[in-house]
């Protein structure tokens, strides 16, 4: 991303942020005004949403806005930053979900109120008290999405037409939640279905569905159908599944200085990503008994994490999904340099794209 398209993405995020300070402040005066035992709550949301984050959501629904040629006001960039809610909803969920120890470098919010029970010396269990917490404040993040959009002071029109997008996105959300939690129970890995997975539980709710929103925004008038909203779709489909894919090969081969989570977690944790998929359908003898036999396992090594990579490695899955993202990426920047697109708006989203795609957390 050159200078001037950084800054400007930068400049997105600062503004995002500014927004969630000002909600939150909100918030955290109307539930202490409650309890004051609802101060953790509190520190633990603003710490969660105002101290990390990539700000993605936000970022293409300013792309779509853009697309339709427009700028975003404070108002739109208001209702824009309702997305890190939901974005904080799926996560404290998902990590609940999959018994994630950290995300981002510190505890995981189900983690973070066990800690908080043990320190405190409270009756009951630690750990249910964890999984509640973690439940209630992710269900208290996903009202906040709701509750900052309401009110962020878009028109009548805007609004109605966000809604419409916004109501939709959440649905396929939880169906690719629900299908991911399923796939657990599989006997055996799918290709197709992974992808399936990858599509709705996070490429179409990471970009397309923001572009969306973001679009409409700024031309209420259009339709799910209209040529804008098509191209959208098909720049950020390919880029979504493209997003989730570089995720899967982070989730076994990233940093953890880096990705804030444990080195080679998703083996640990047994997910069912496209990369592990892959990997099986190619694995065999005593490869594909090696992975089987320790994929799942939260107990393993340093060592047998590394062994496990290598073995992945070795397949030609790595490869293959490397491959698989490039030709996603080129599809959706051919997407955004379509006539229906704004033509300011082509430097950002292809930006955004290269971002998205090569990515290092």
């Amino acid at each position: 991303m050159d200078k001037e398209l950084l800054s400007s993405a930068t400049a997105v995020r600062d503004a995002v942020k500014e927004e969630l300070t000002l909600y939150l402040a909100q918030q955290r005066d109307y539930l202490t005004s409650i309890a004051s035992e609802l101060t953790p709550v509190c520190d633990a949301l603003e710490d969660y949403l105002l101290e990390g984050g990539k700000r993605l959501r936000p970022l293409f629904a300013y792309a779509g806005f853009m697309a339709a040629g427009s700028v975003p006001s404070k108002t739109e960039i208001r209702a824009m930053a309702s997305l890190e809610l939901l974005q904080a909803c799926a996560l404290i969920h998902d990590d609940l979900m999959d018994g994630s120890d950290t995300r981002r470098g510190k505890p995981a919010i189900h983690r973070h109120f066990e800690n908080l029970h043990r320190q405190g010396s409270m009756a009951g269990l630690a750990e249910q008290f964890g999984e509640a917490a973690a439940v209630l404040l992710g269900d208290l993040a996903l009202v906040w999405s709701d509750h900052m959009l309401h009110n962020s002071g878009l028109s009548h029109d805007a609004l109605t037409a966000a809604l419409r997008i916004h109501d939709e996105m959440r649905i396929e959300l939880m169906a690719g939640q629900y299908l991911d939690v399923r796939e657990a129970g599989e006997r055996e890995h799918s290709v197709e279905r992974s992808l399936r997975i990858a599509r709705y539980k996070s490429g179409k709710y990471t970009i397309e569905r923001p572009l969306h929103l973001g679009a409409v925004m700024a031309r209420p008038s259009a339709s799910e159908h209209s040529e804008l909203l098509n191209v959208l779709s098909a720049y950020g489909l390919p880029l979504g599944e493209a997003f989730q894919l570089r995720d899967d090969l982070l989730g076994i081969f990233g940093d953890p200085q880096t990705t804030g989570k444990p080195a080679g977690d998703d083996l640990r944790e047994g997910k069912r990503t496209v990369l592990m998929a892959m990997t099986l359908e190619k694995a065999q003898g005593a490869a594909r008994e090696e992975l089987v036999k320790n994929l799942g396992n939260p107990a393993l090594s340093s060592e047998k994490i590394e062994s496990l990579r290598t073995l992945i490695t070795e397949t030609g899955a790595v490869a293959d999904v490397e491959k698989l993202i490039d030709r996603l990426g080129e599809e959706s920047r051919a997407a955004a340099n379509s006539s229906a697109i704004h033509p300011d708006a082509r430097p950002f989203l292809l930006a955004l794209a290269e971002t998205a795609i090569r990515r290092s957390h």
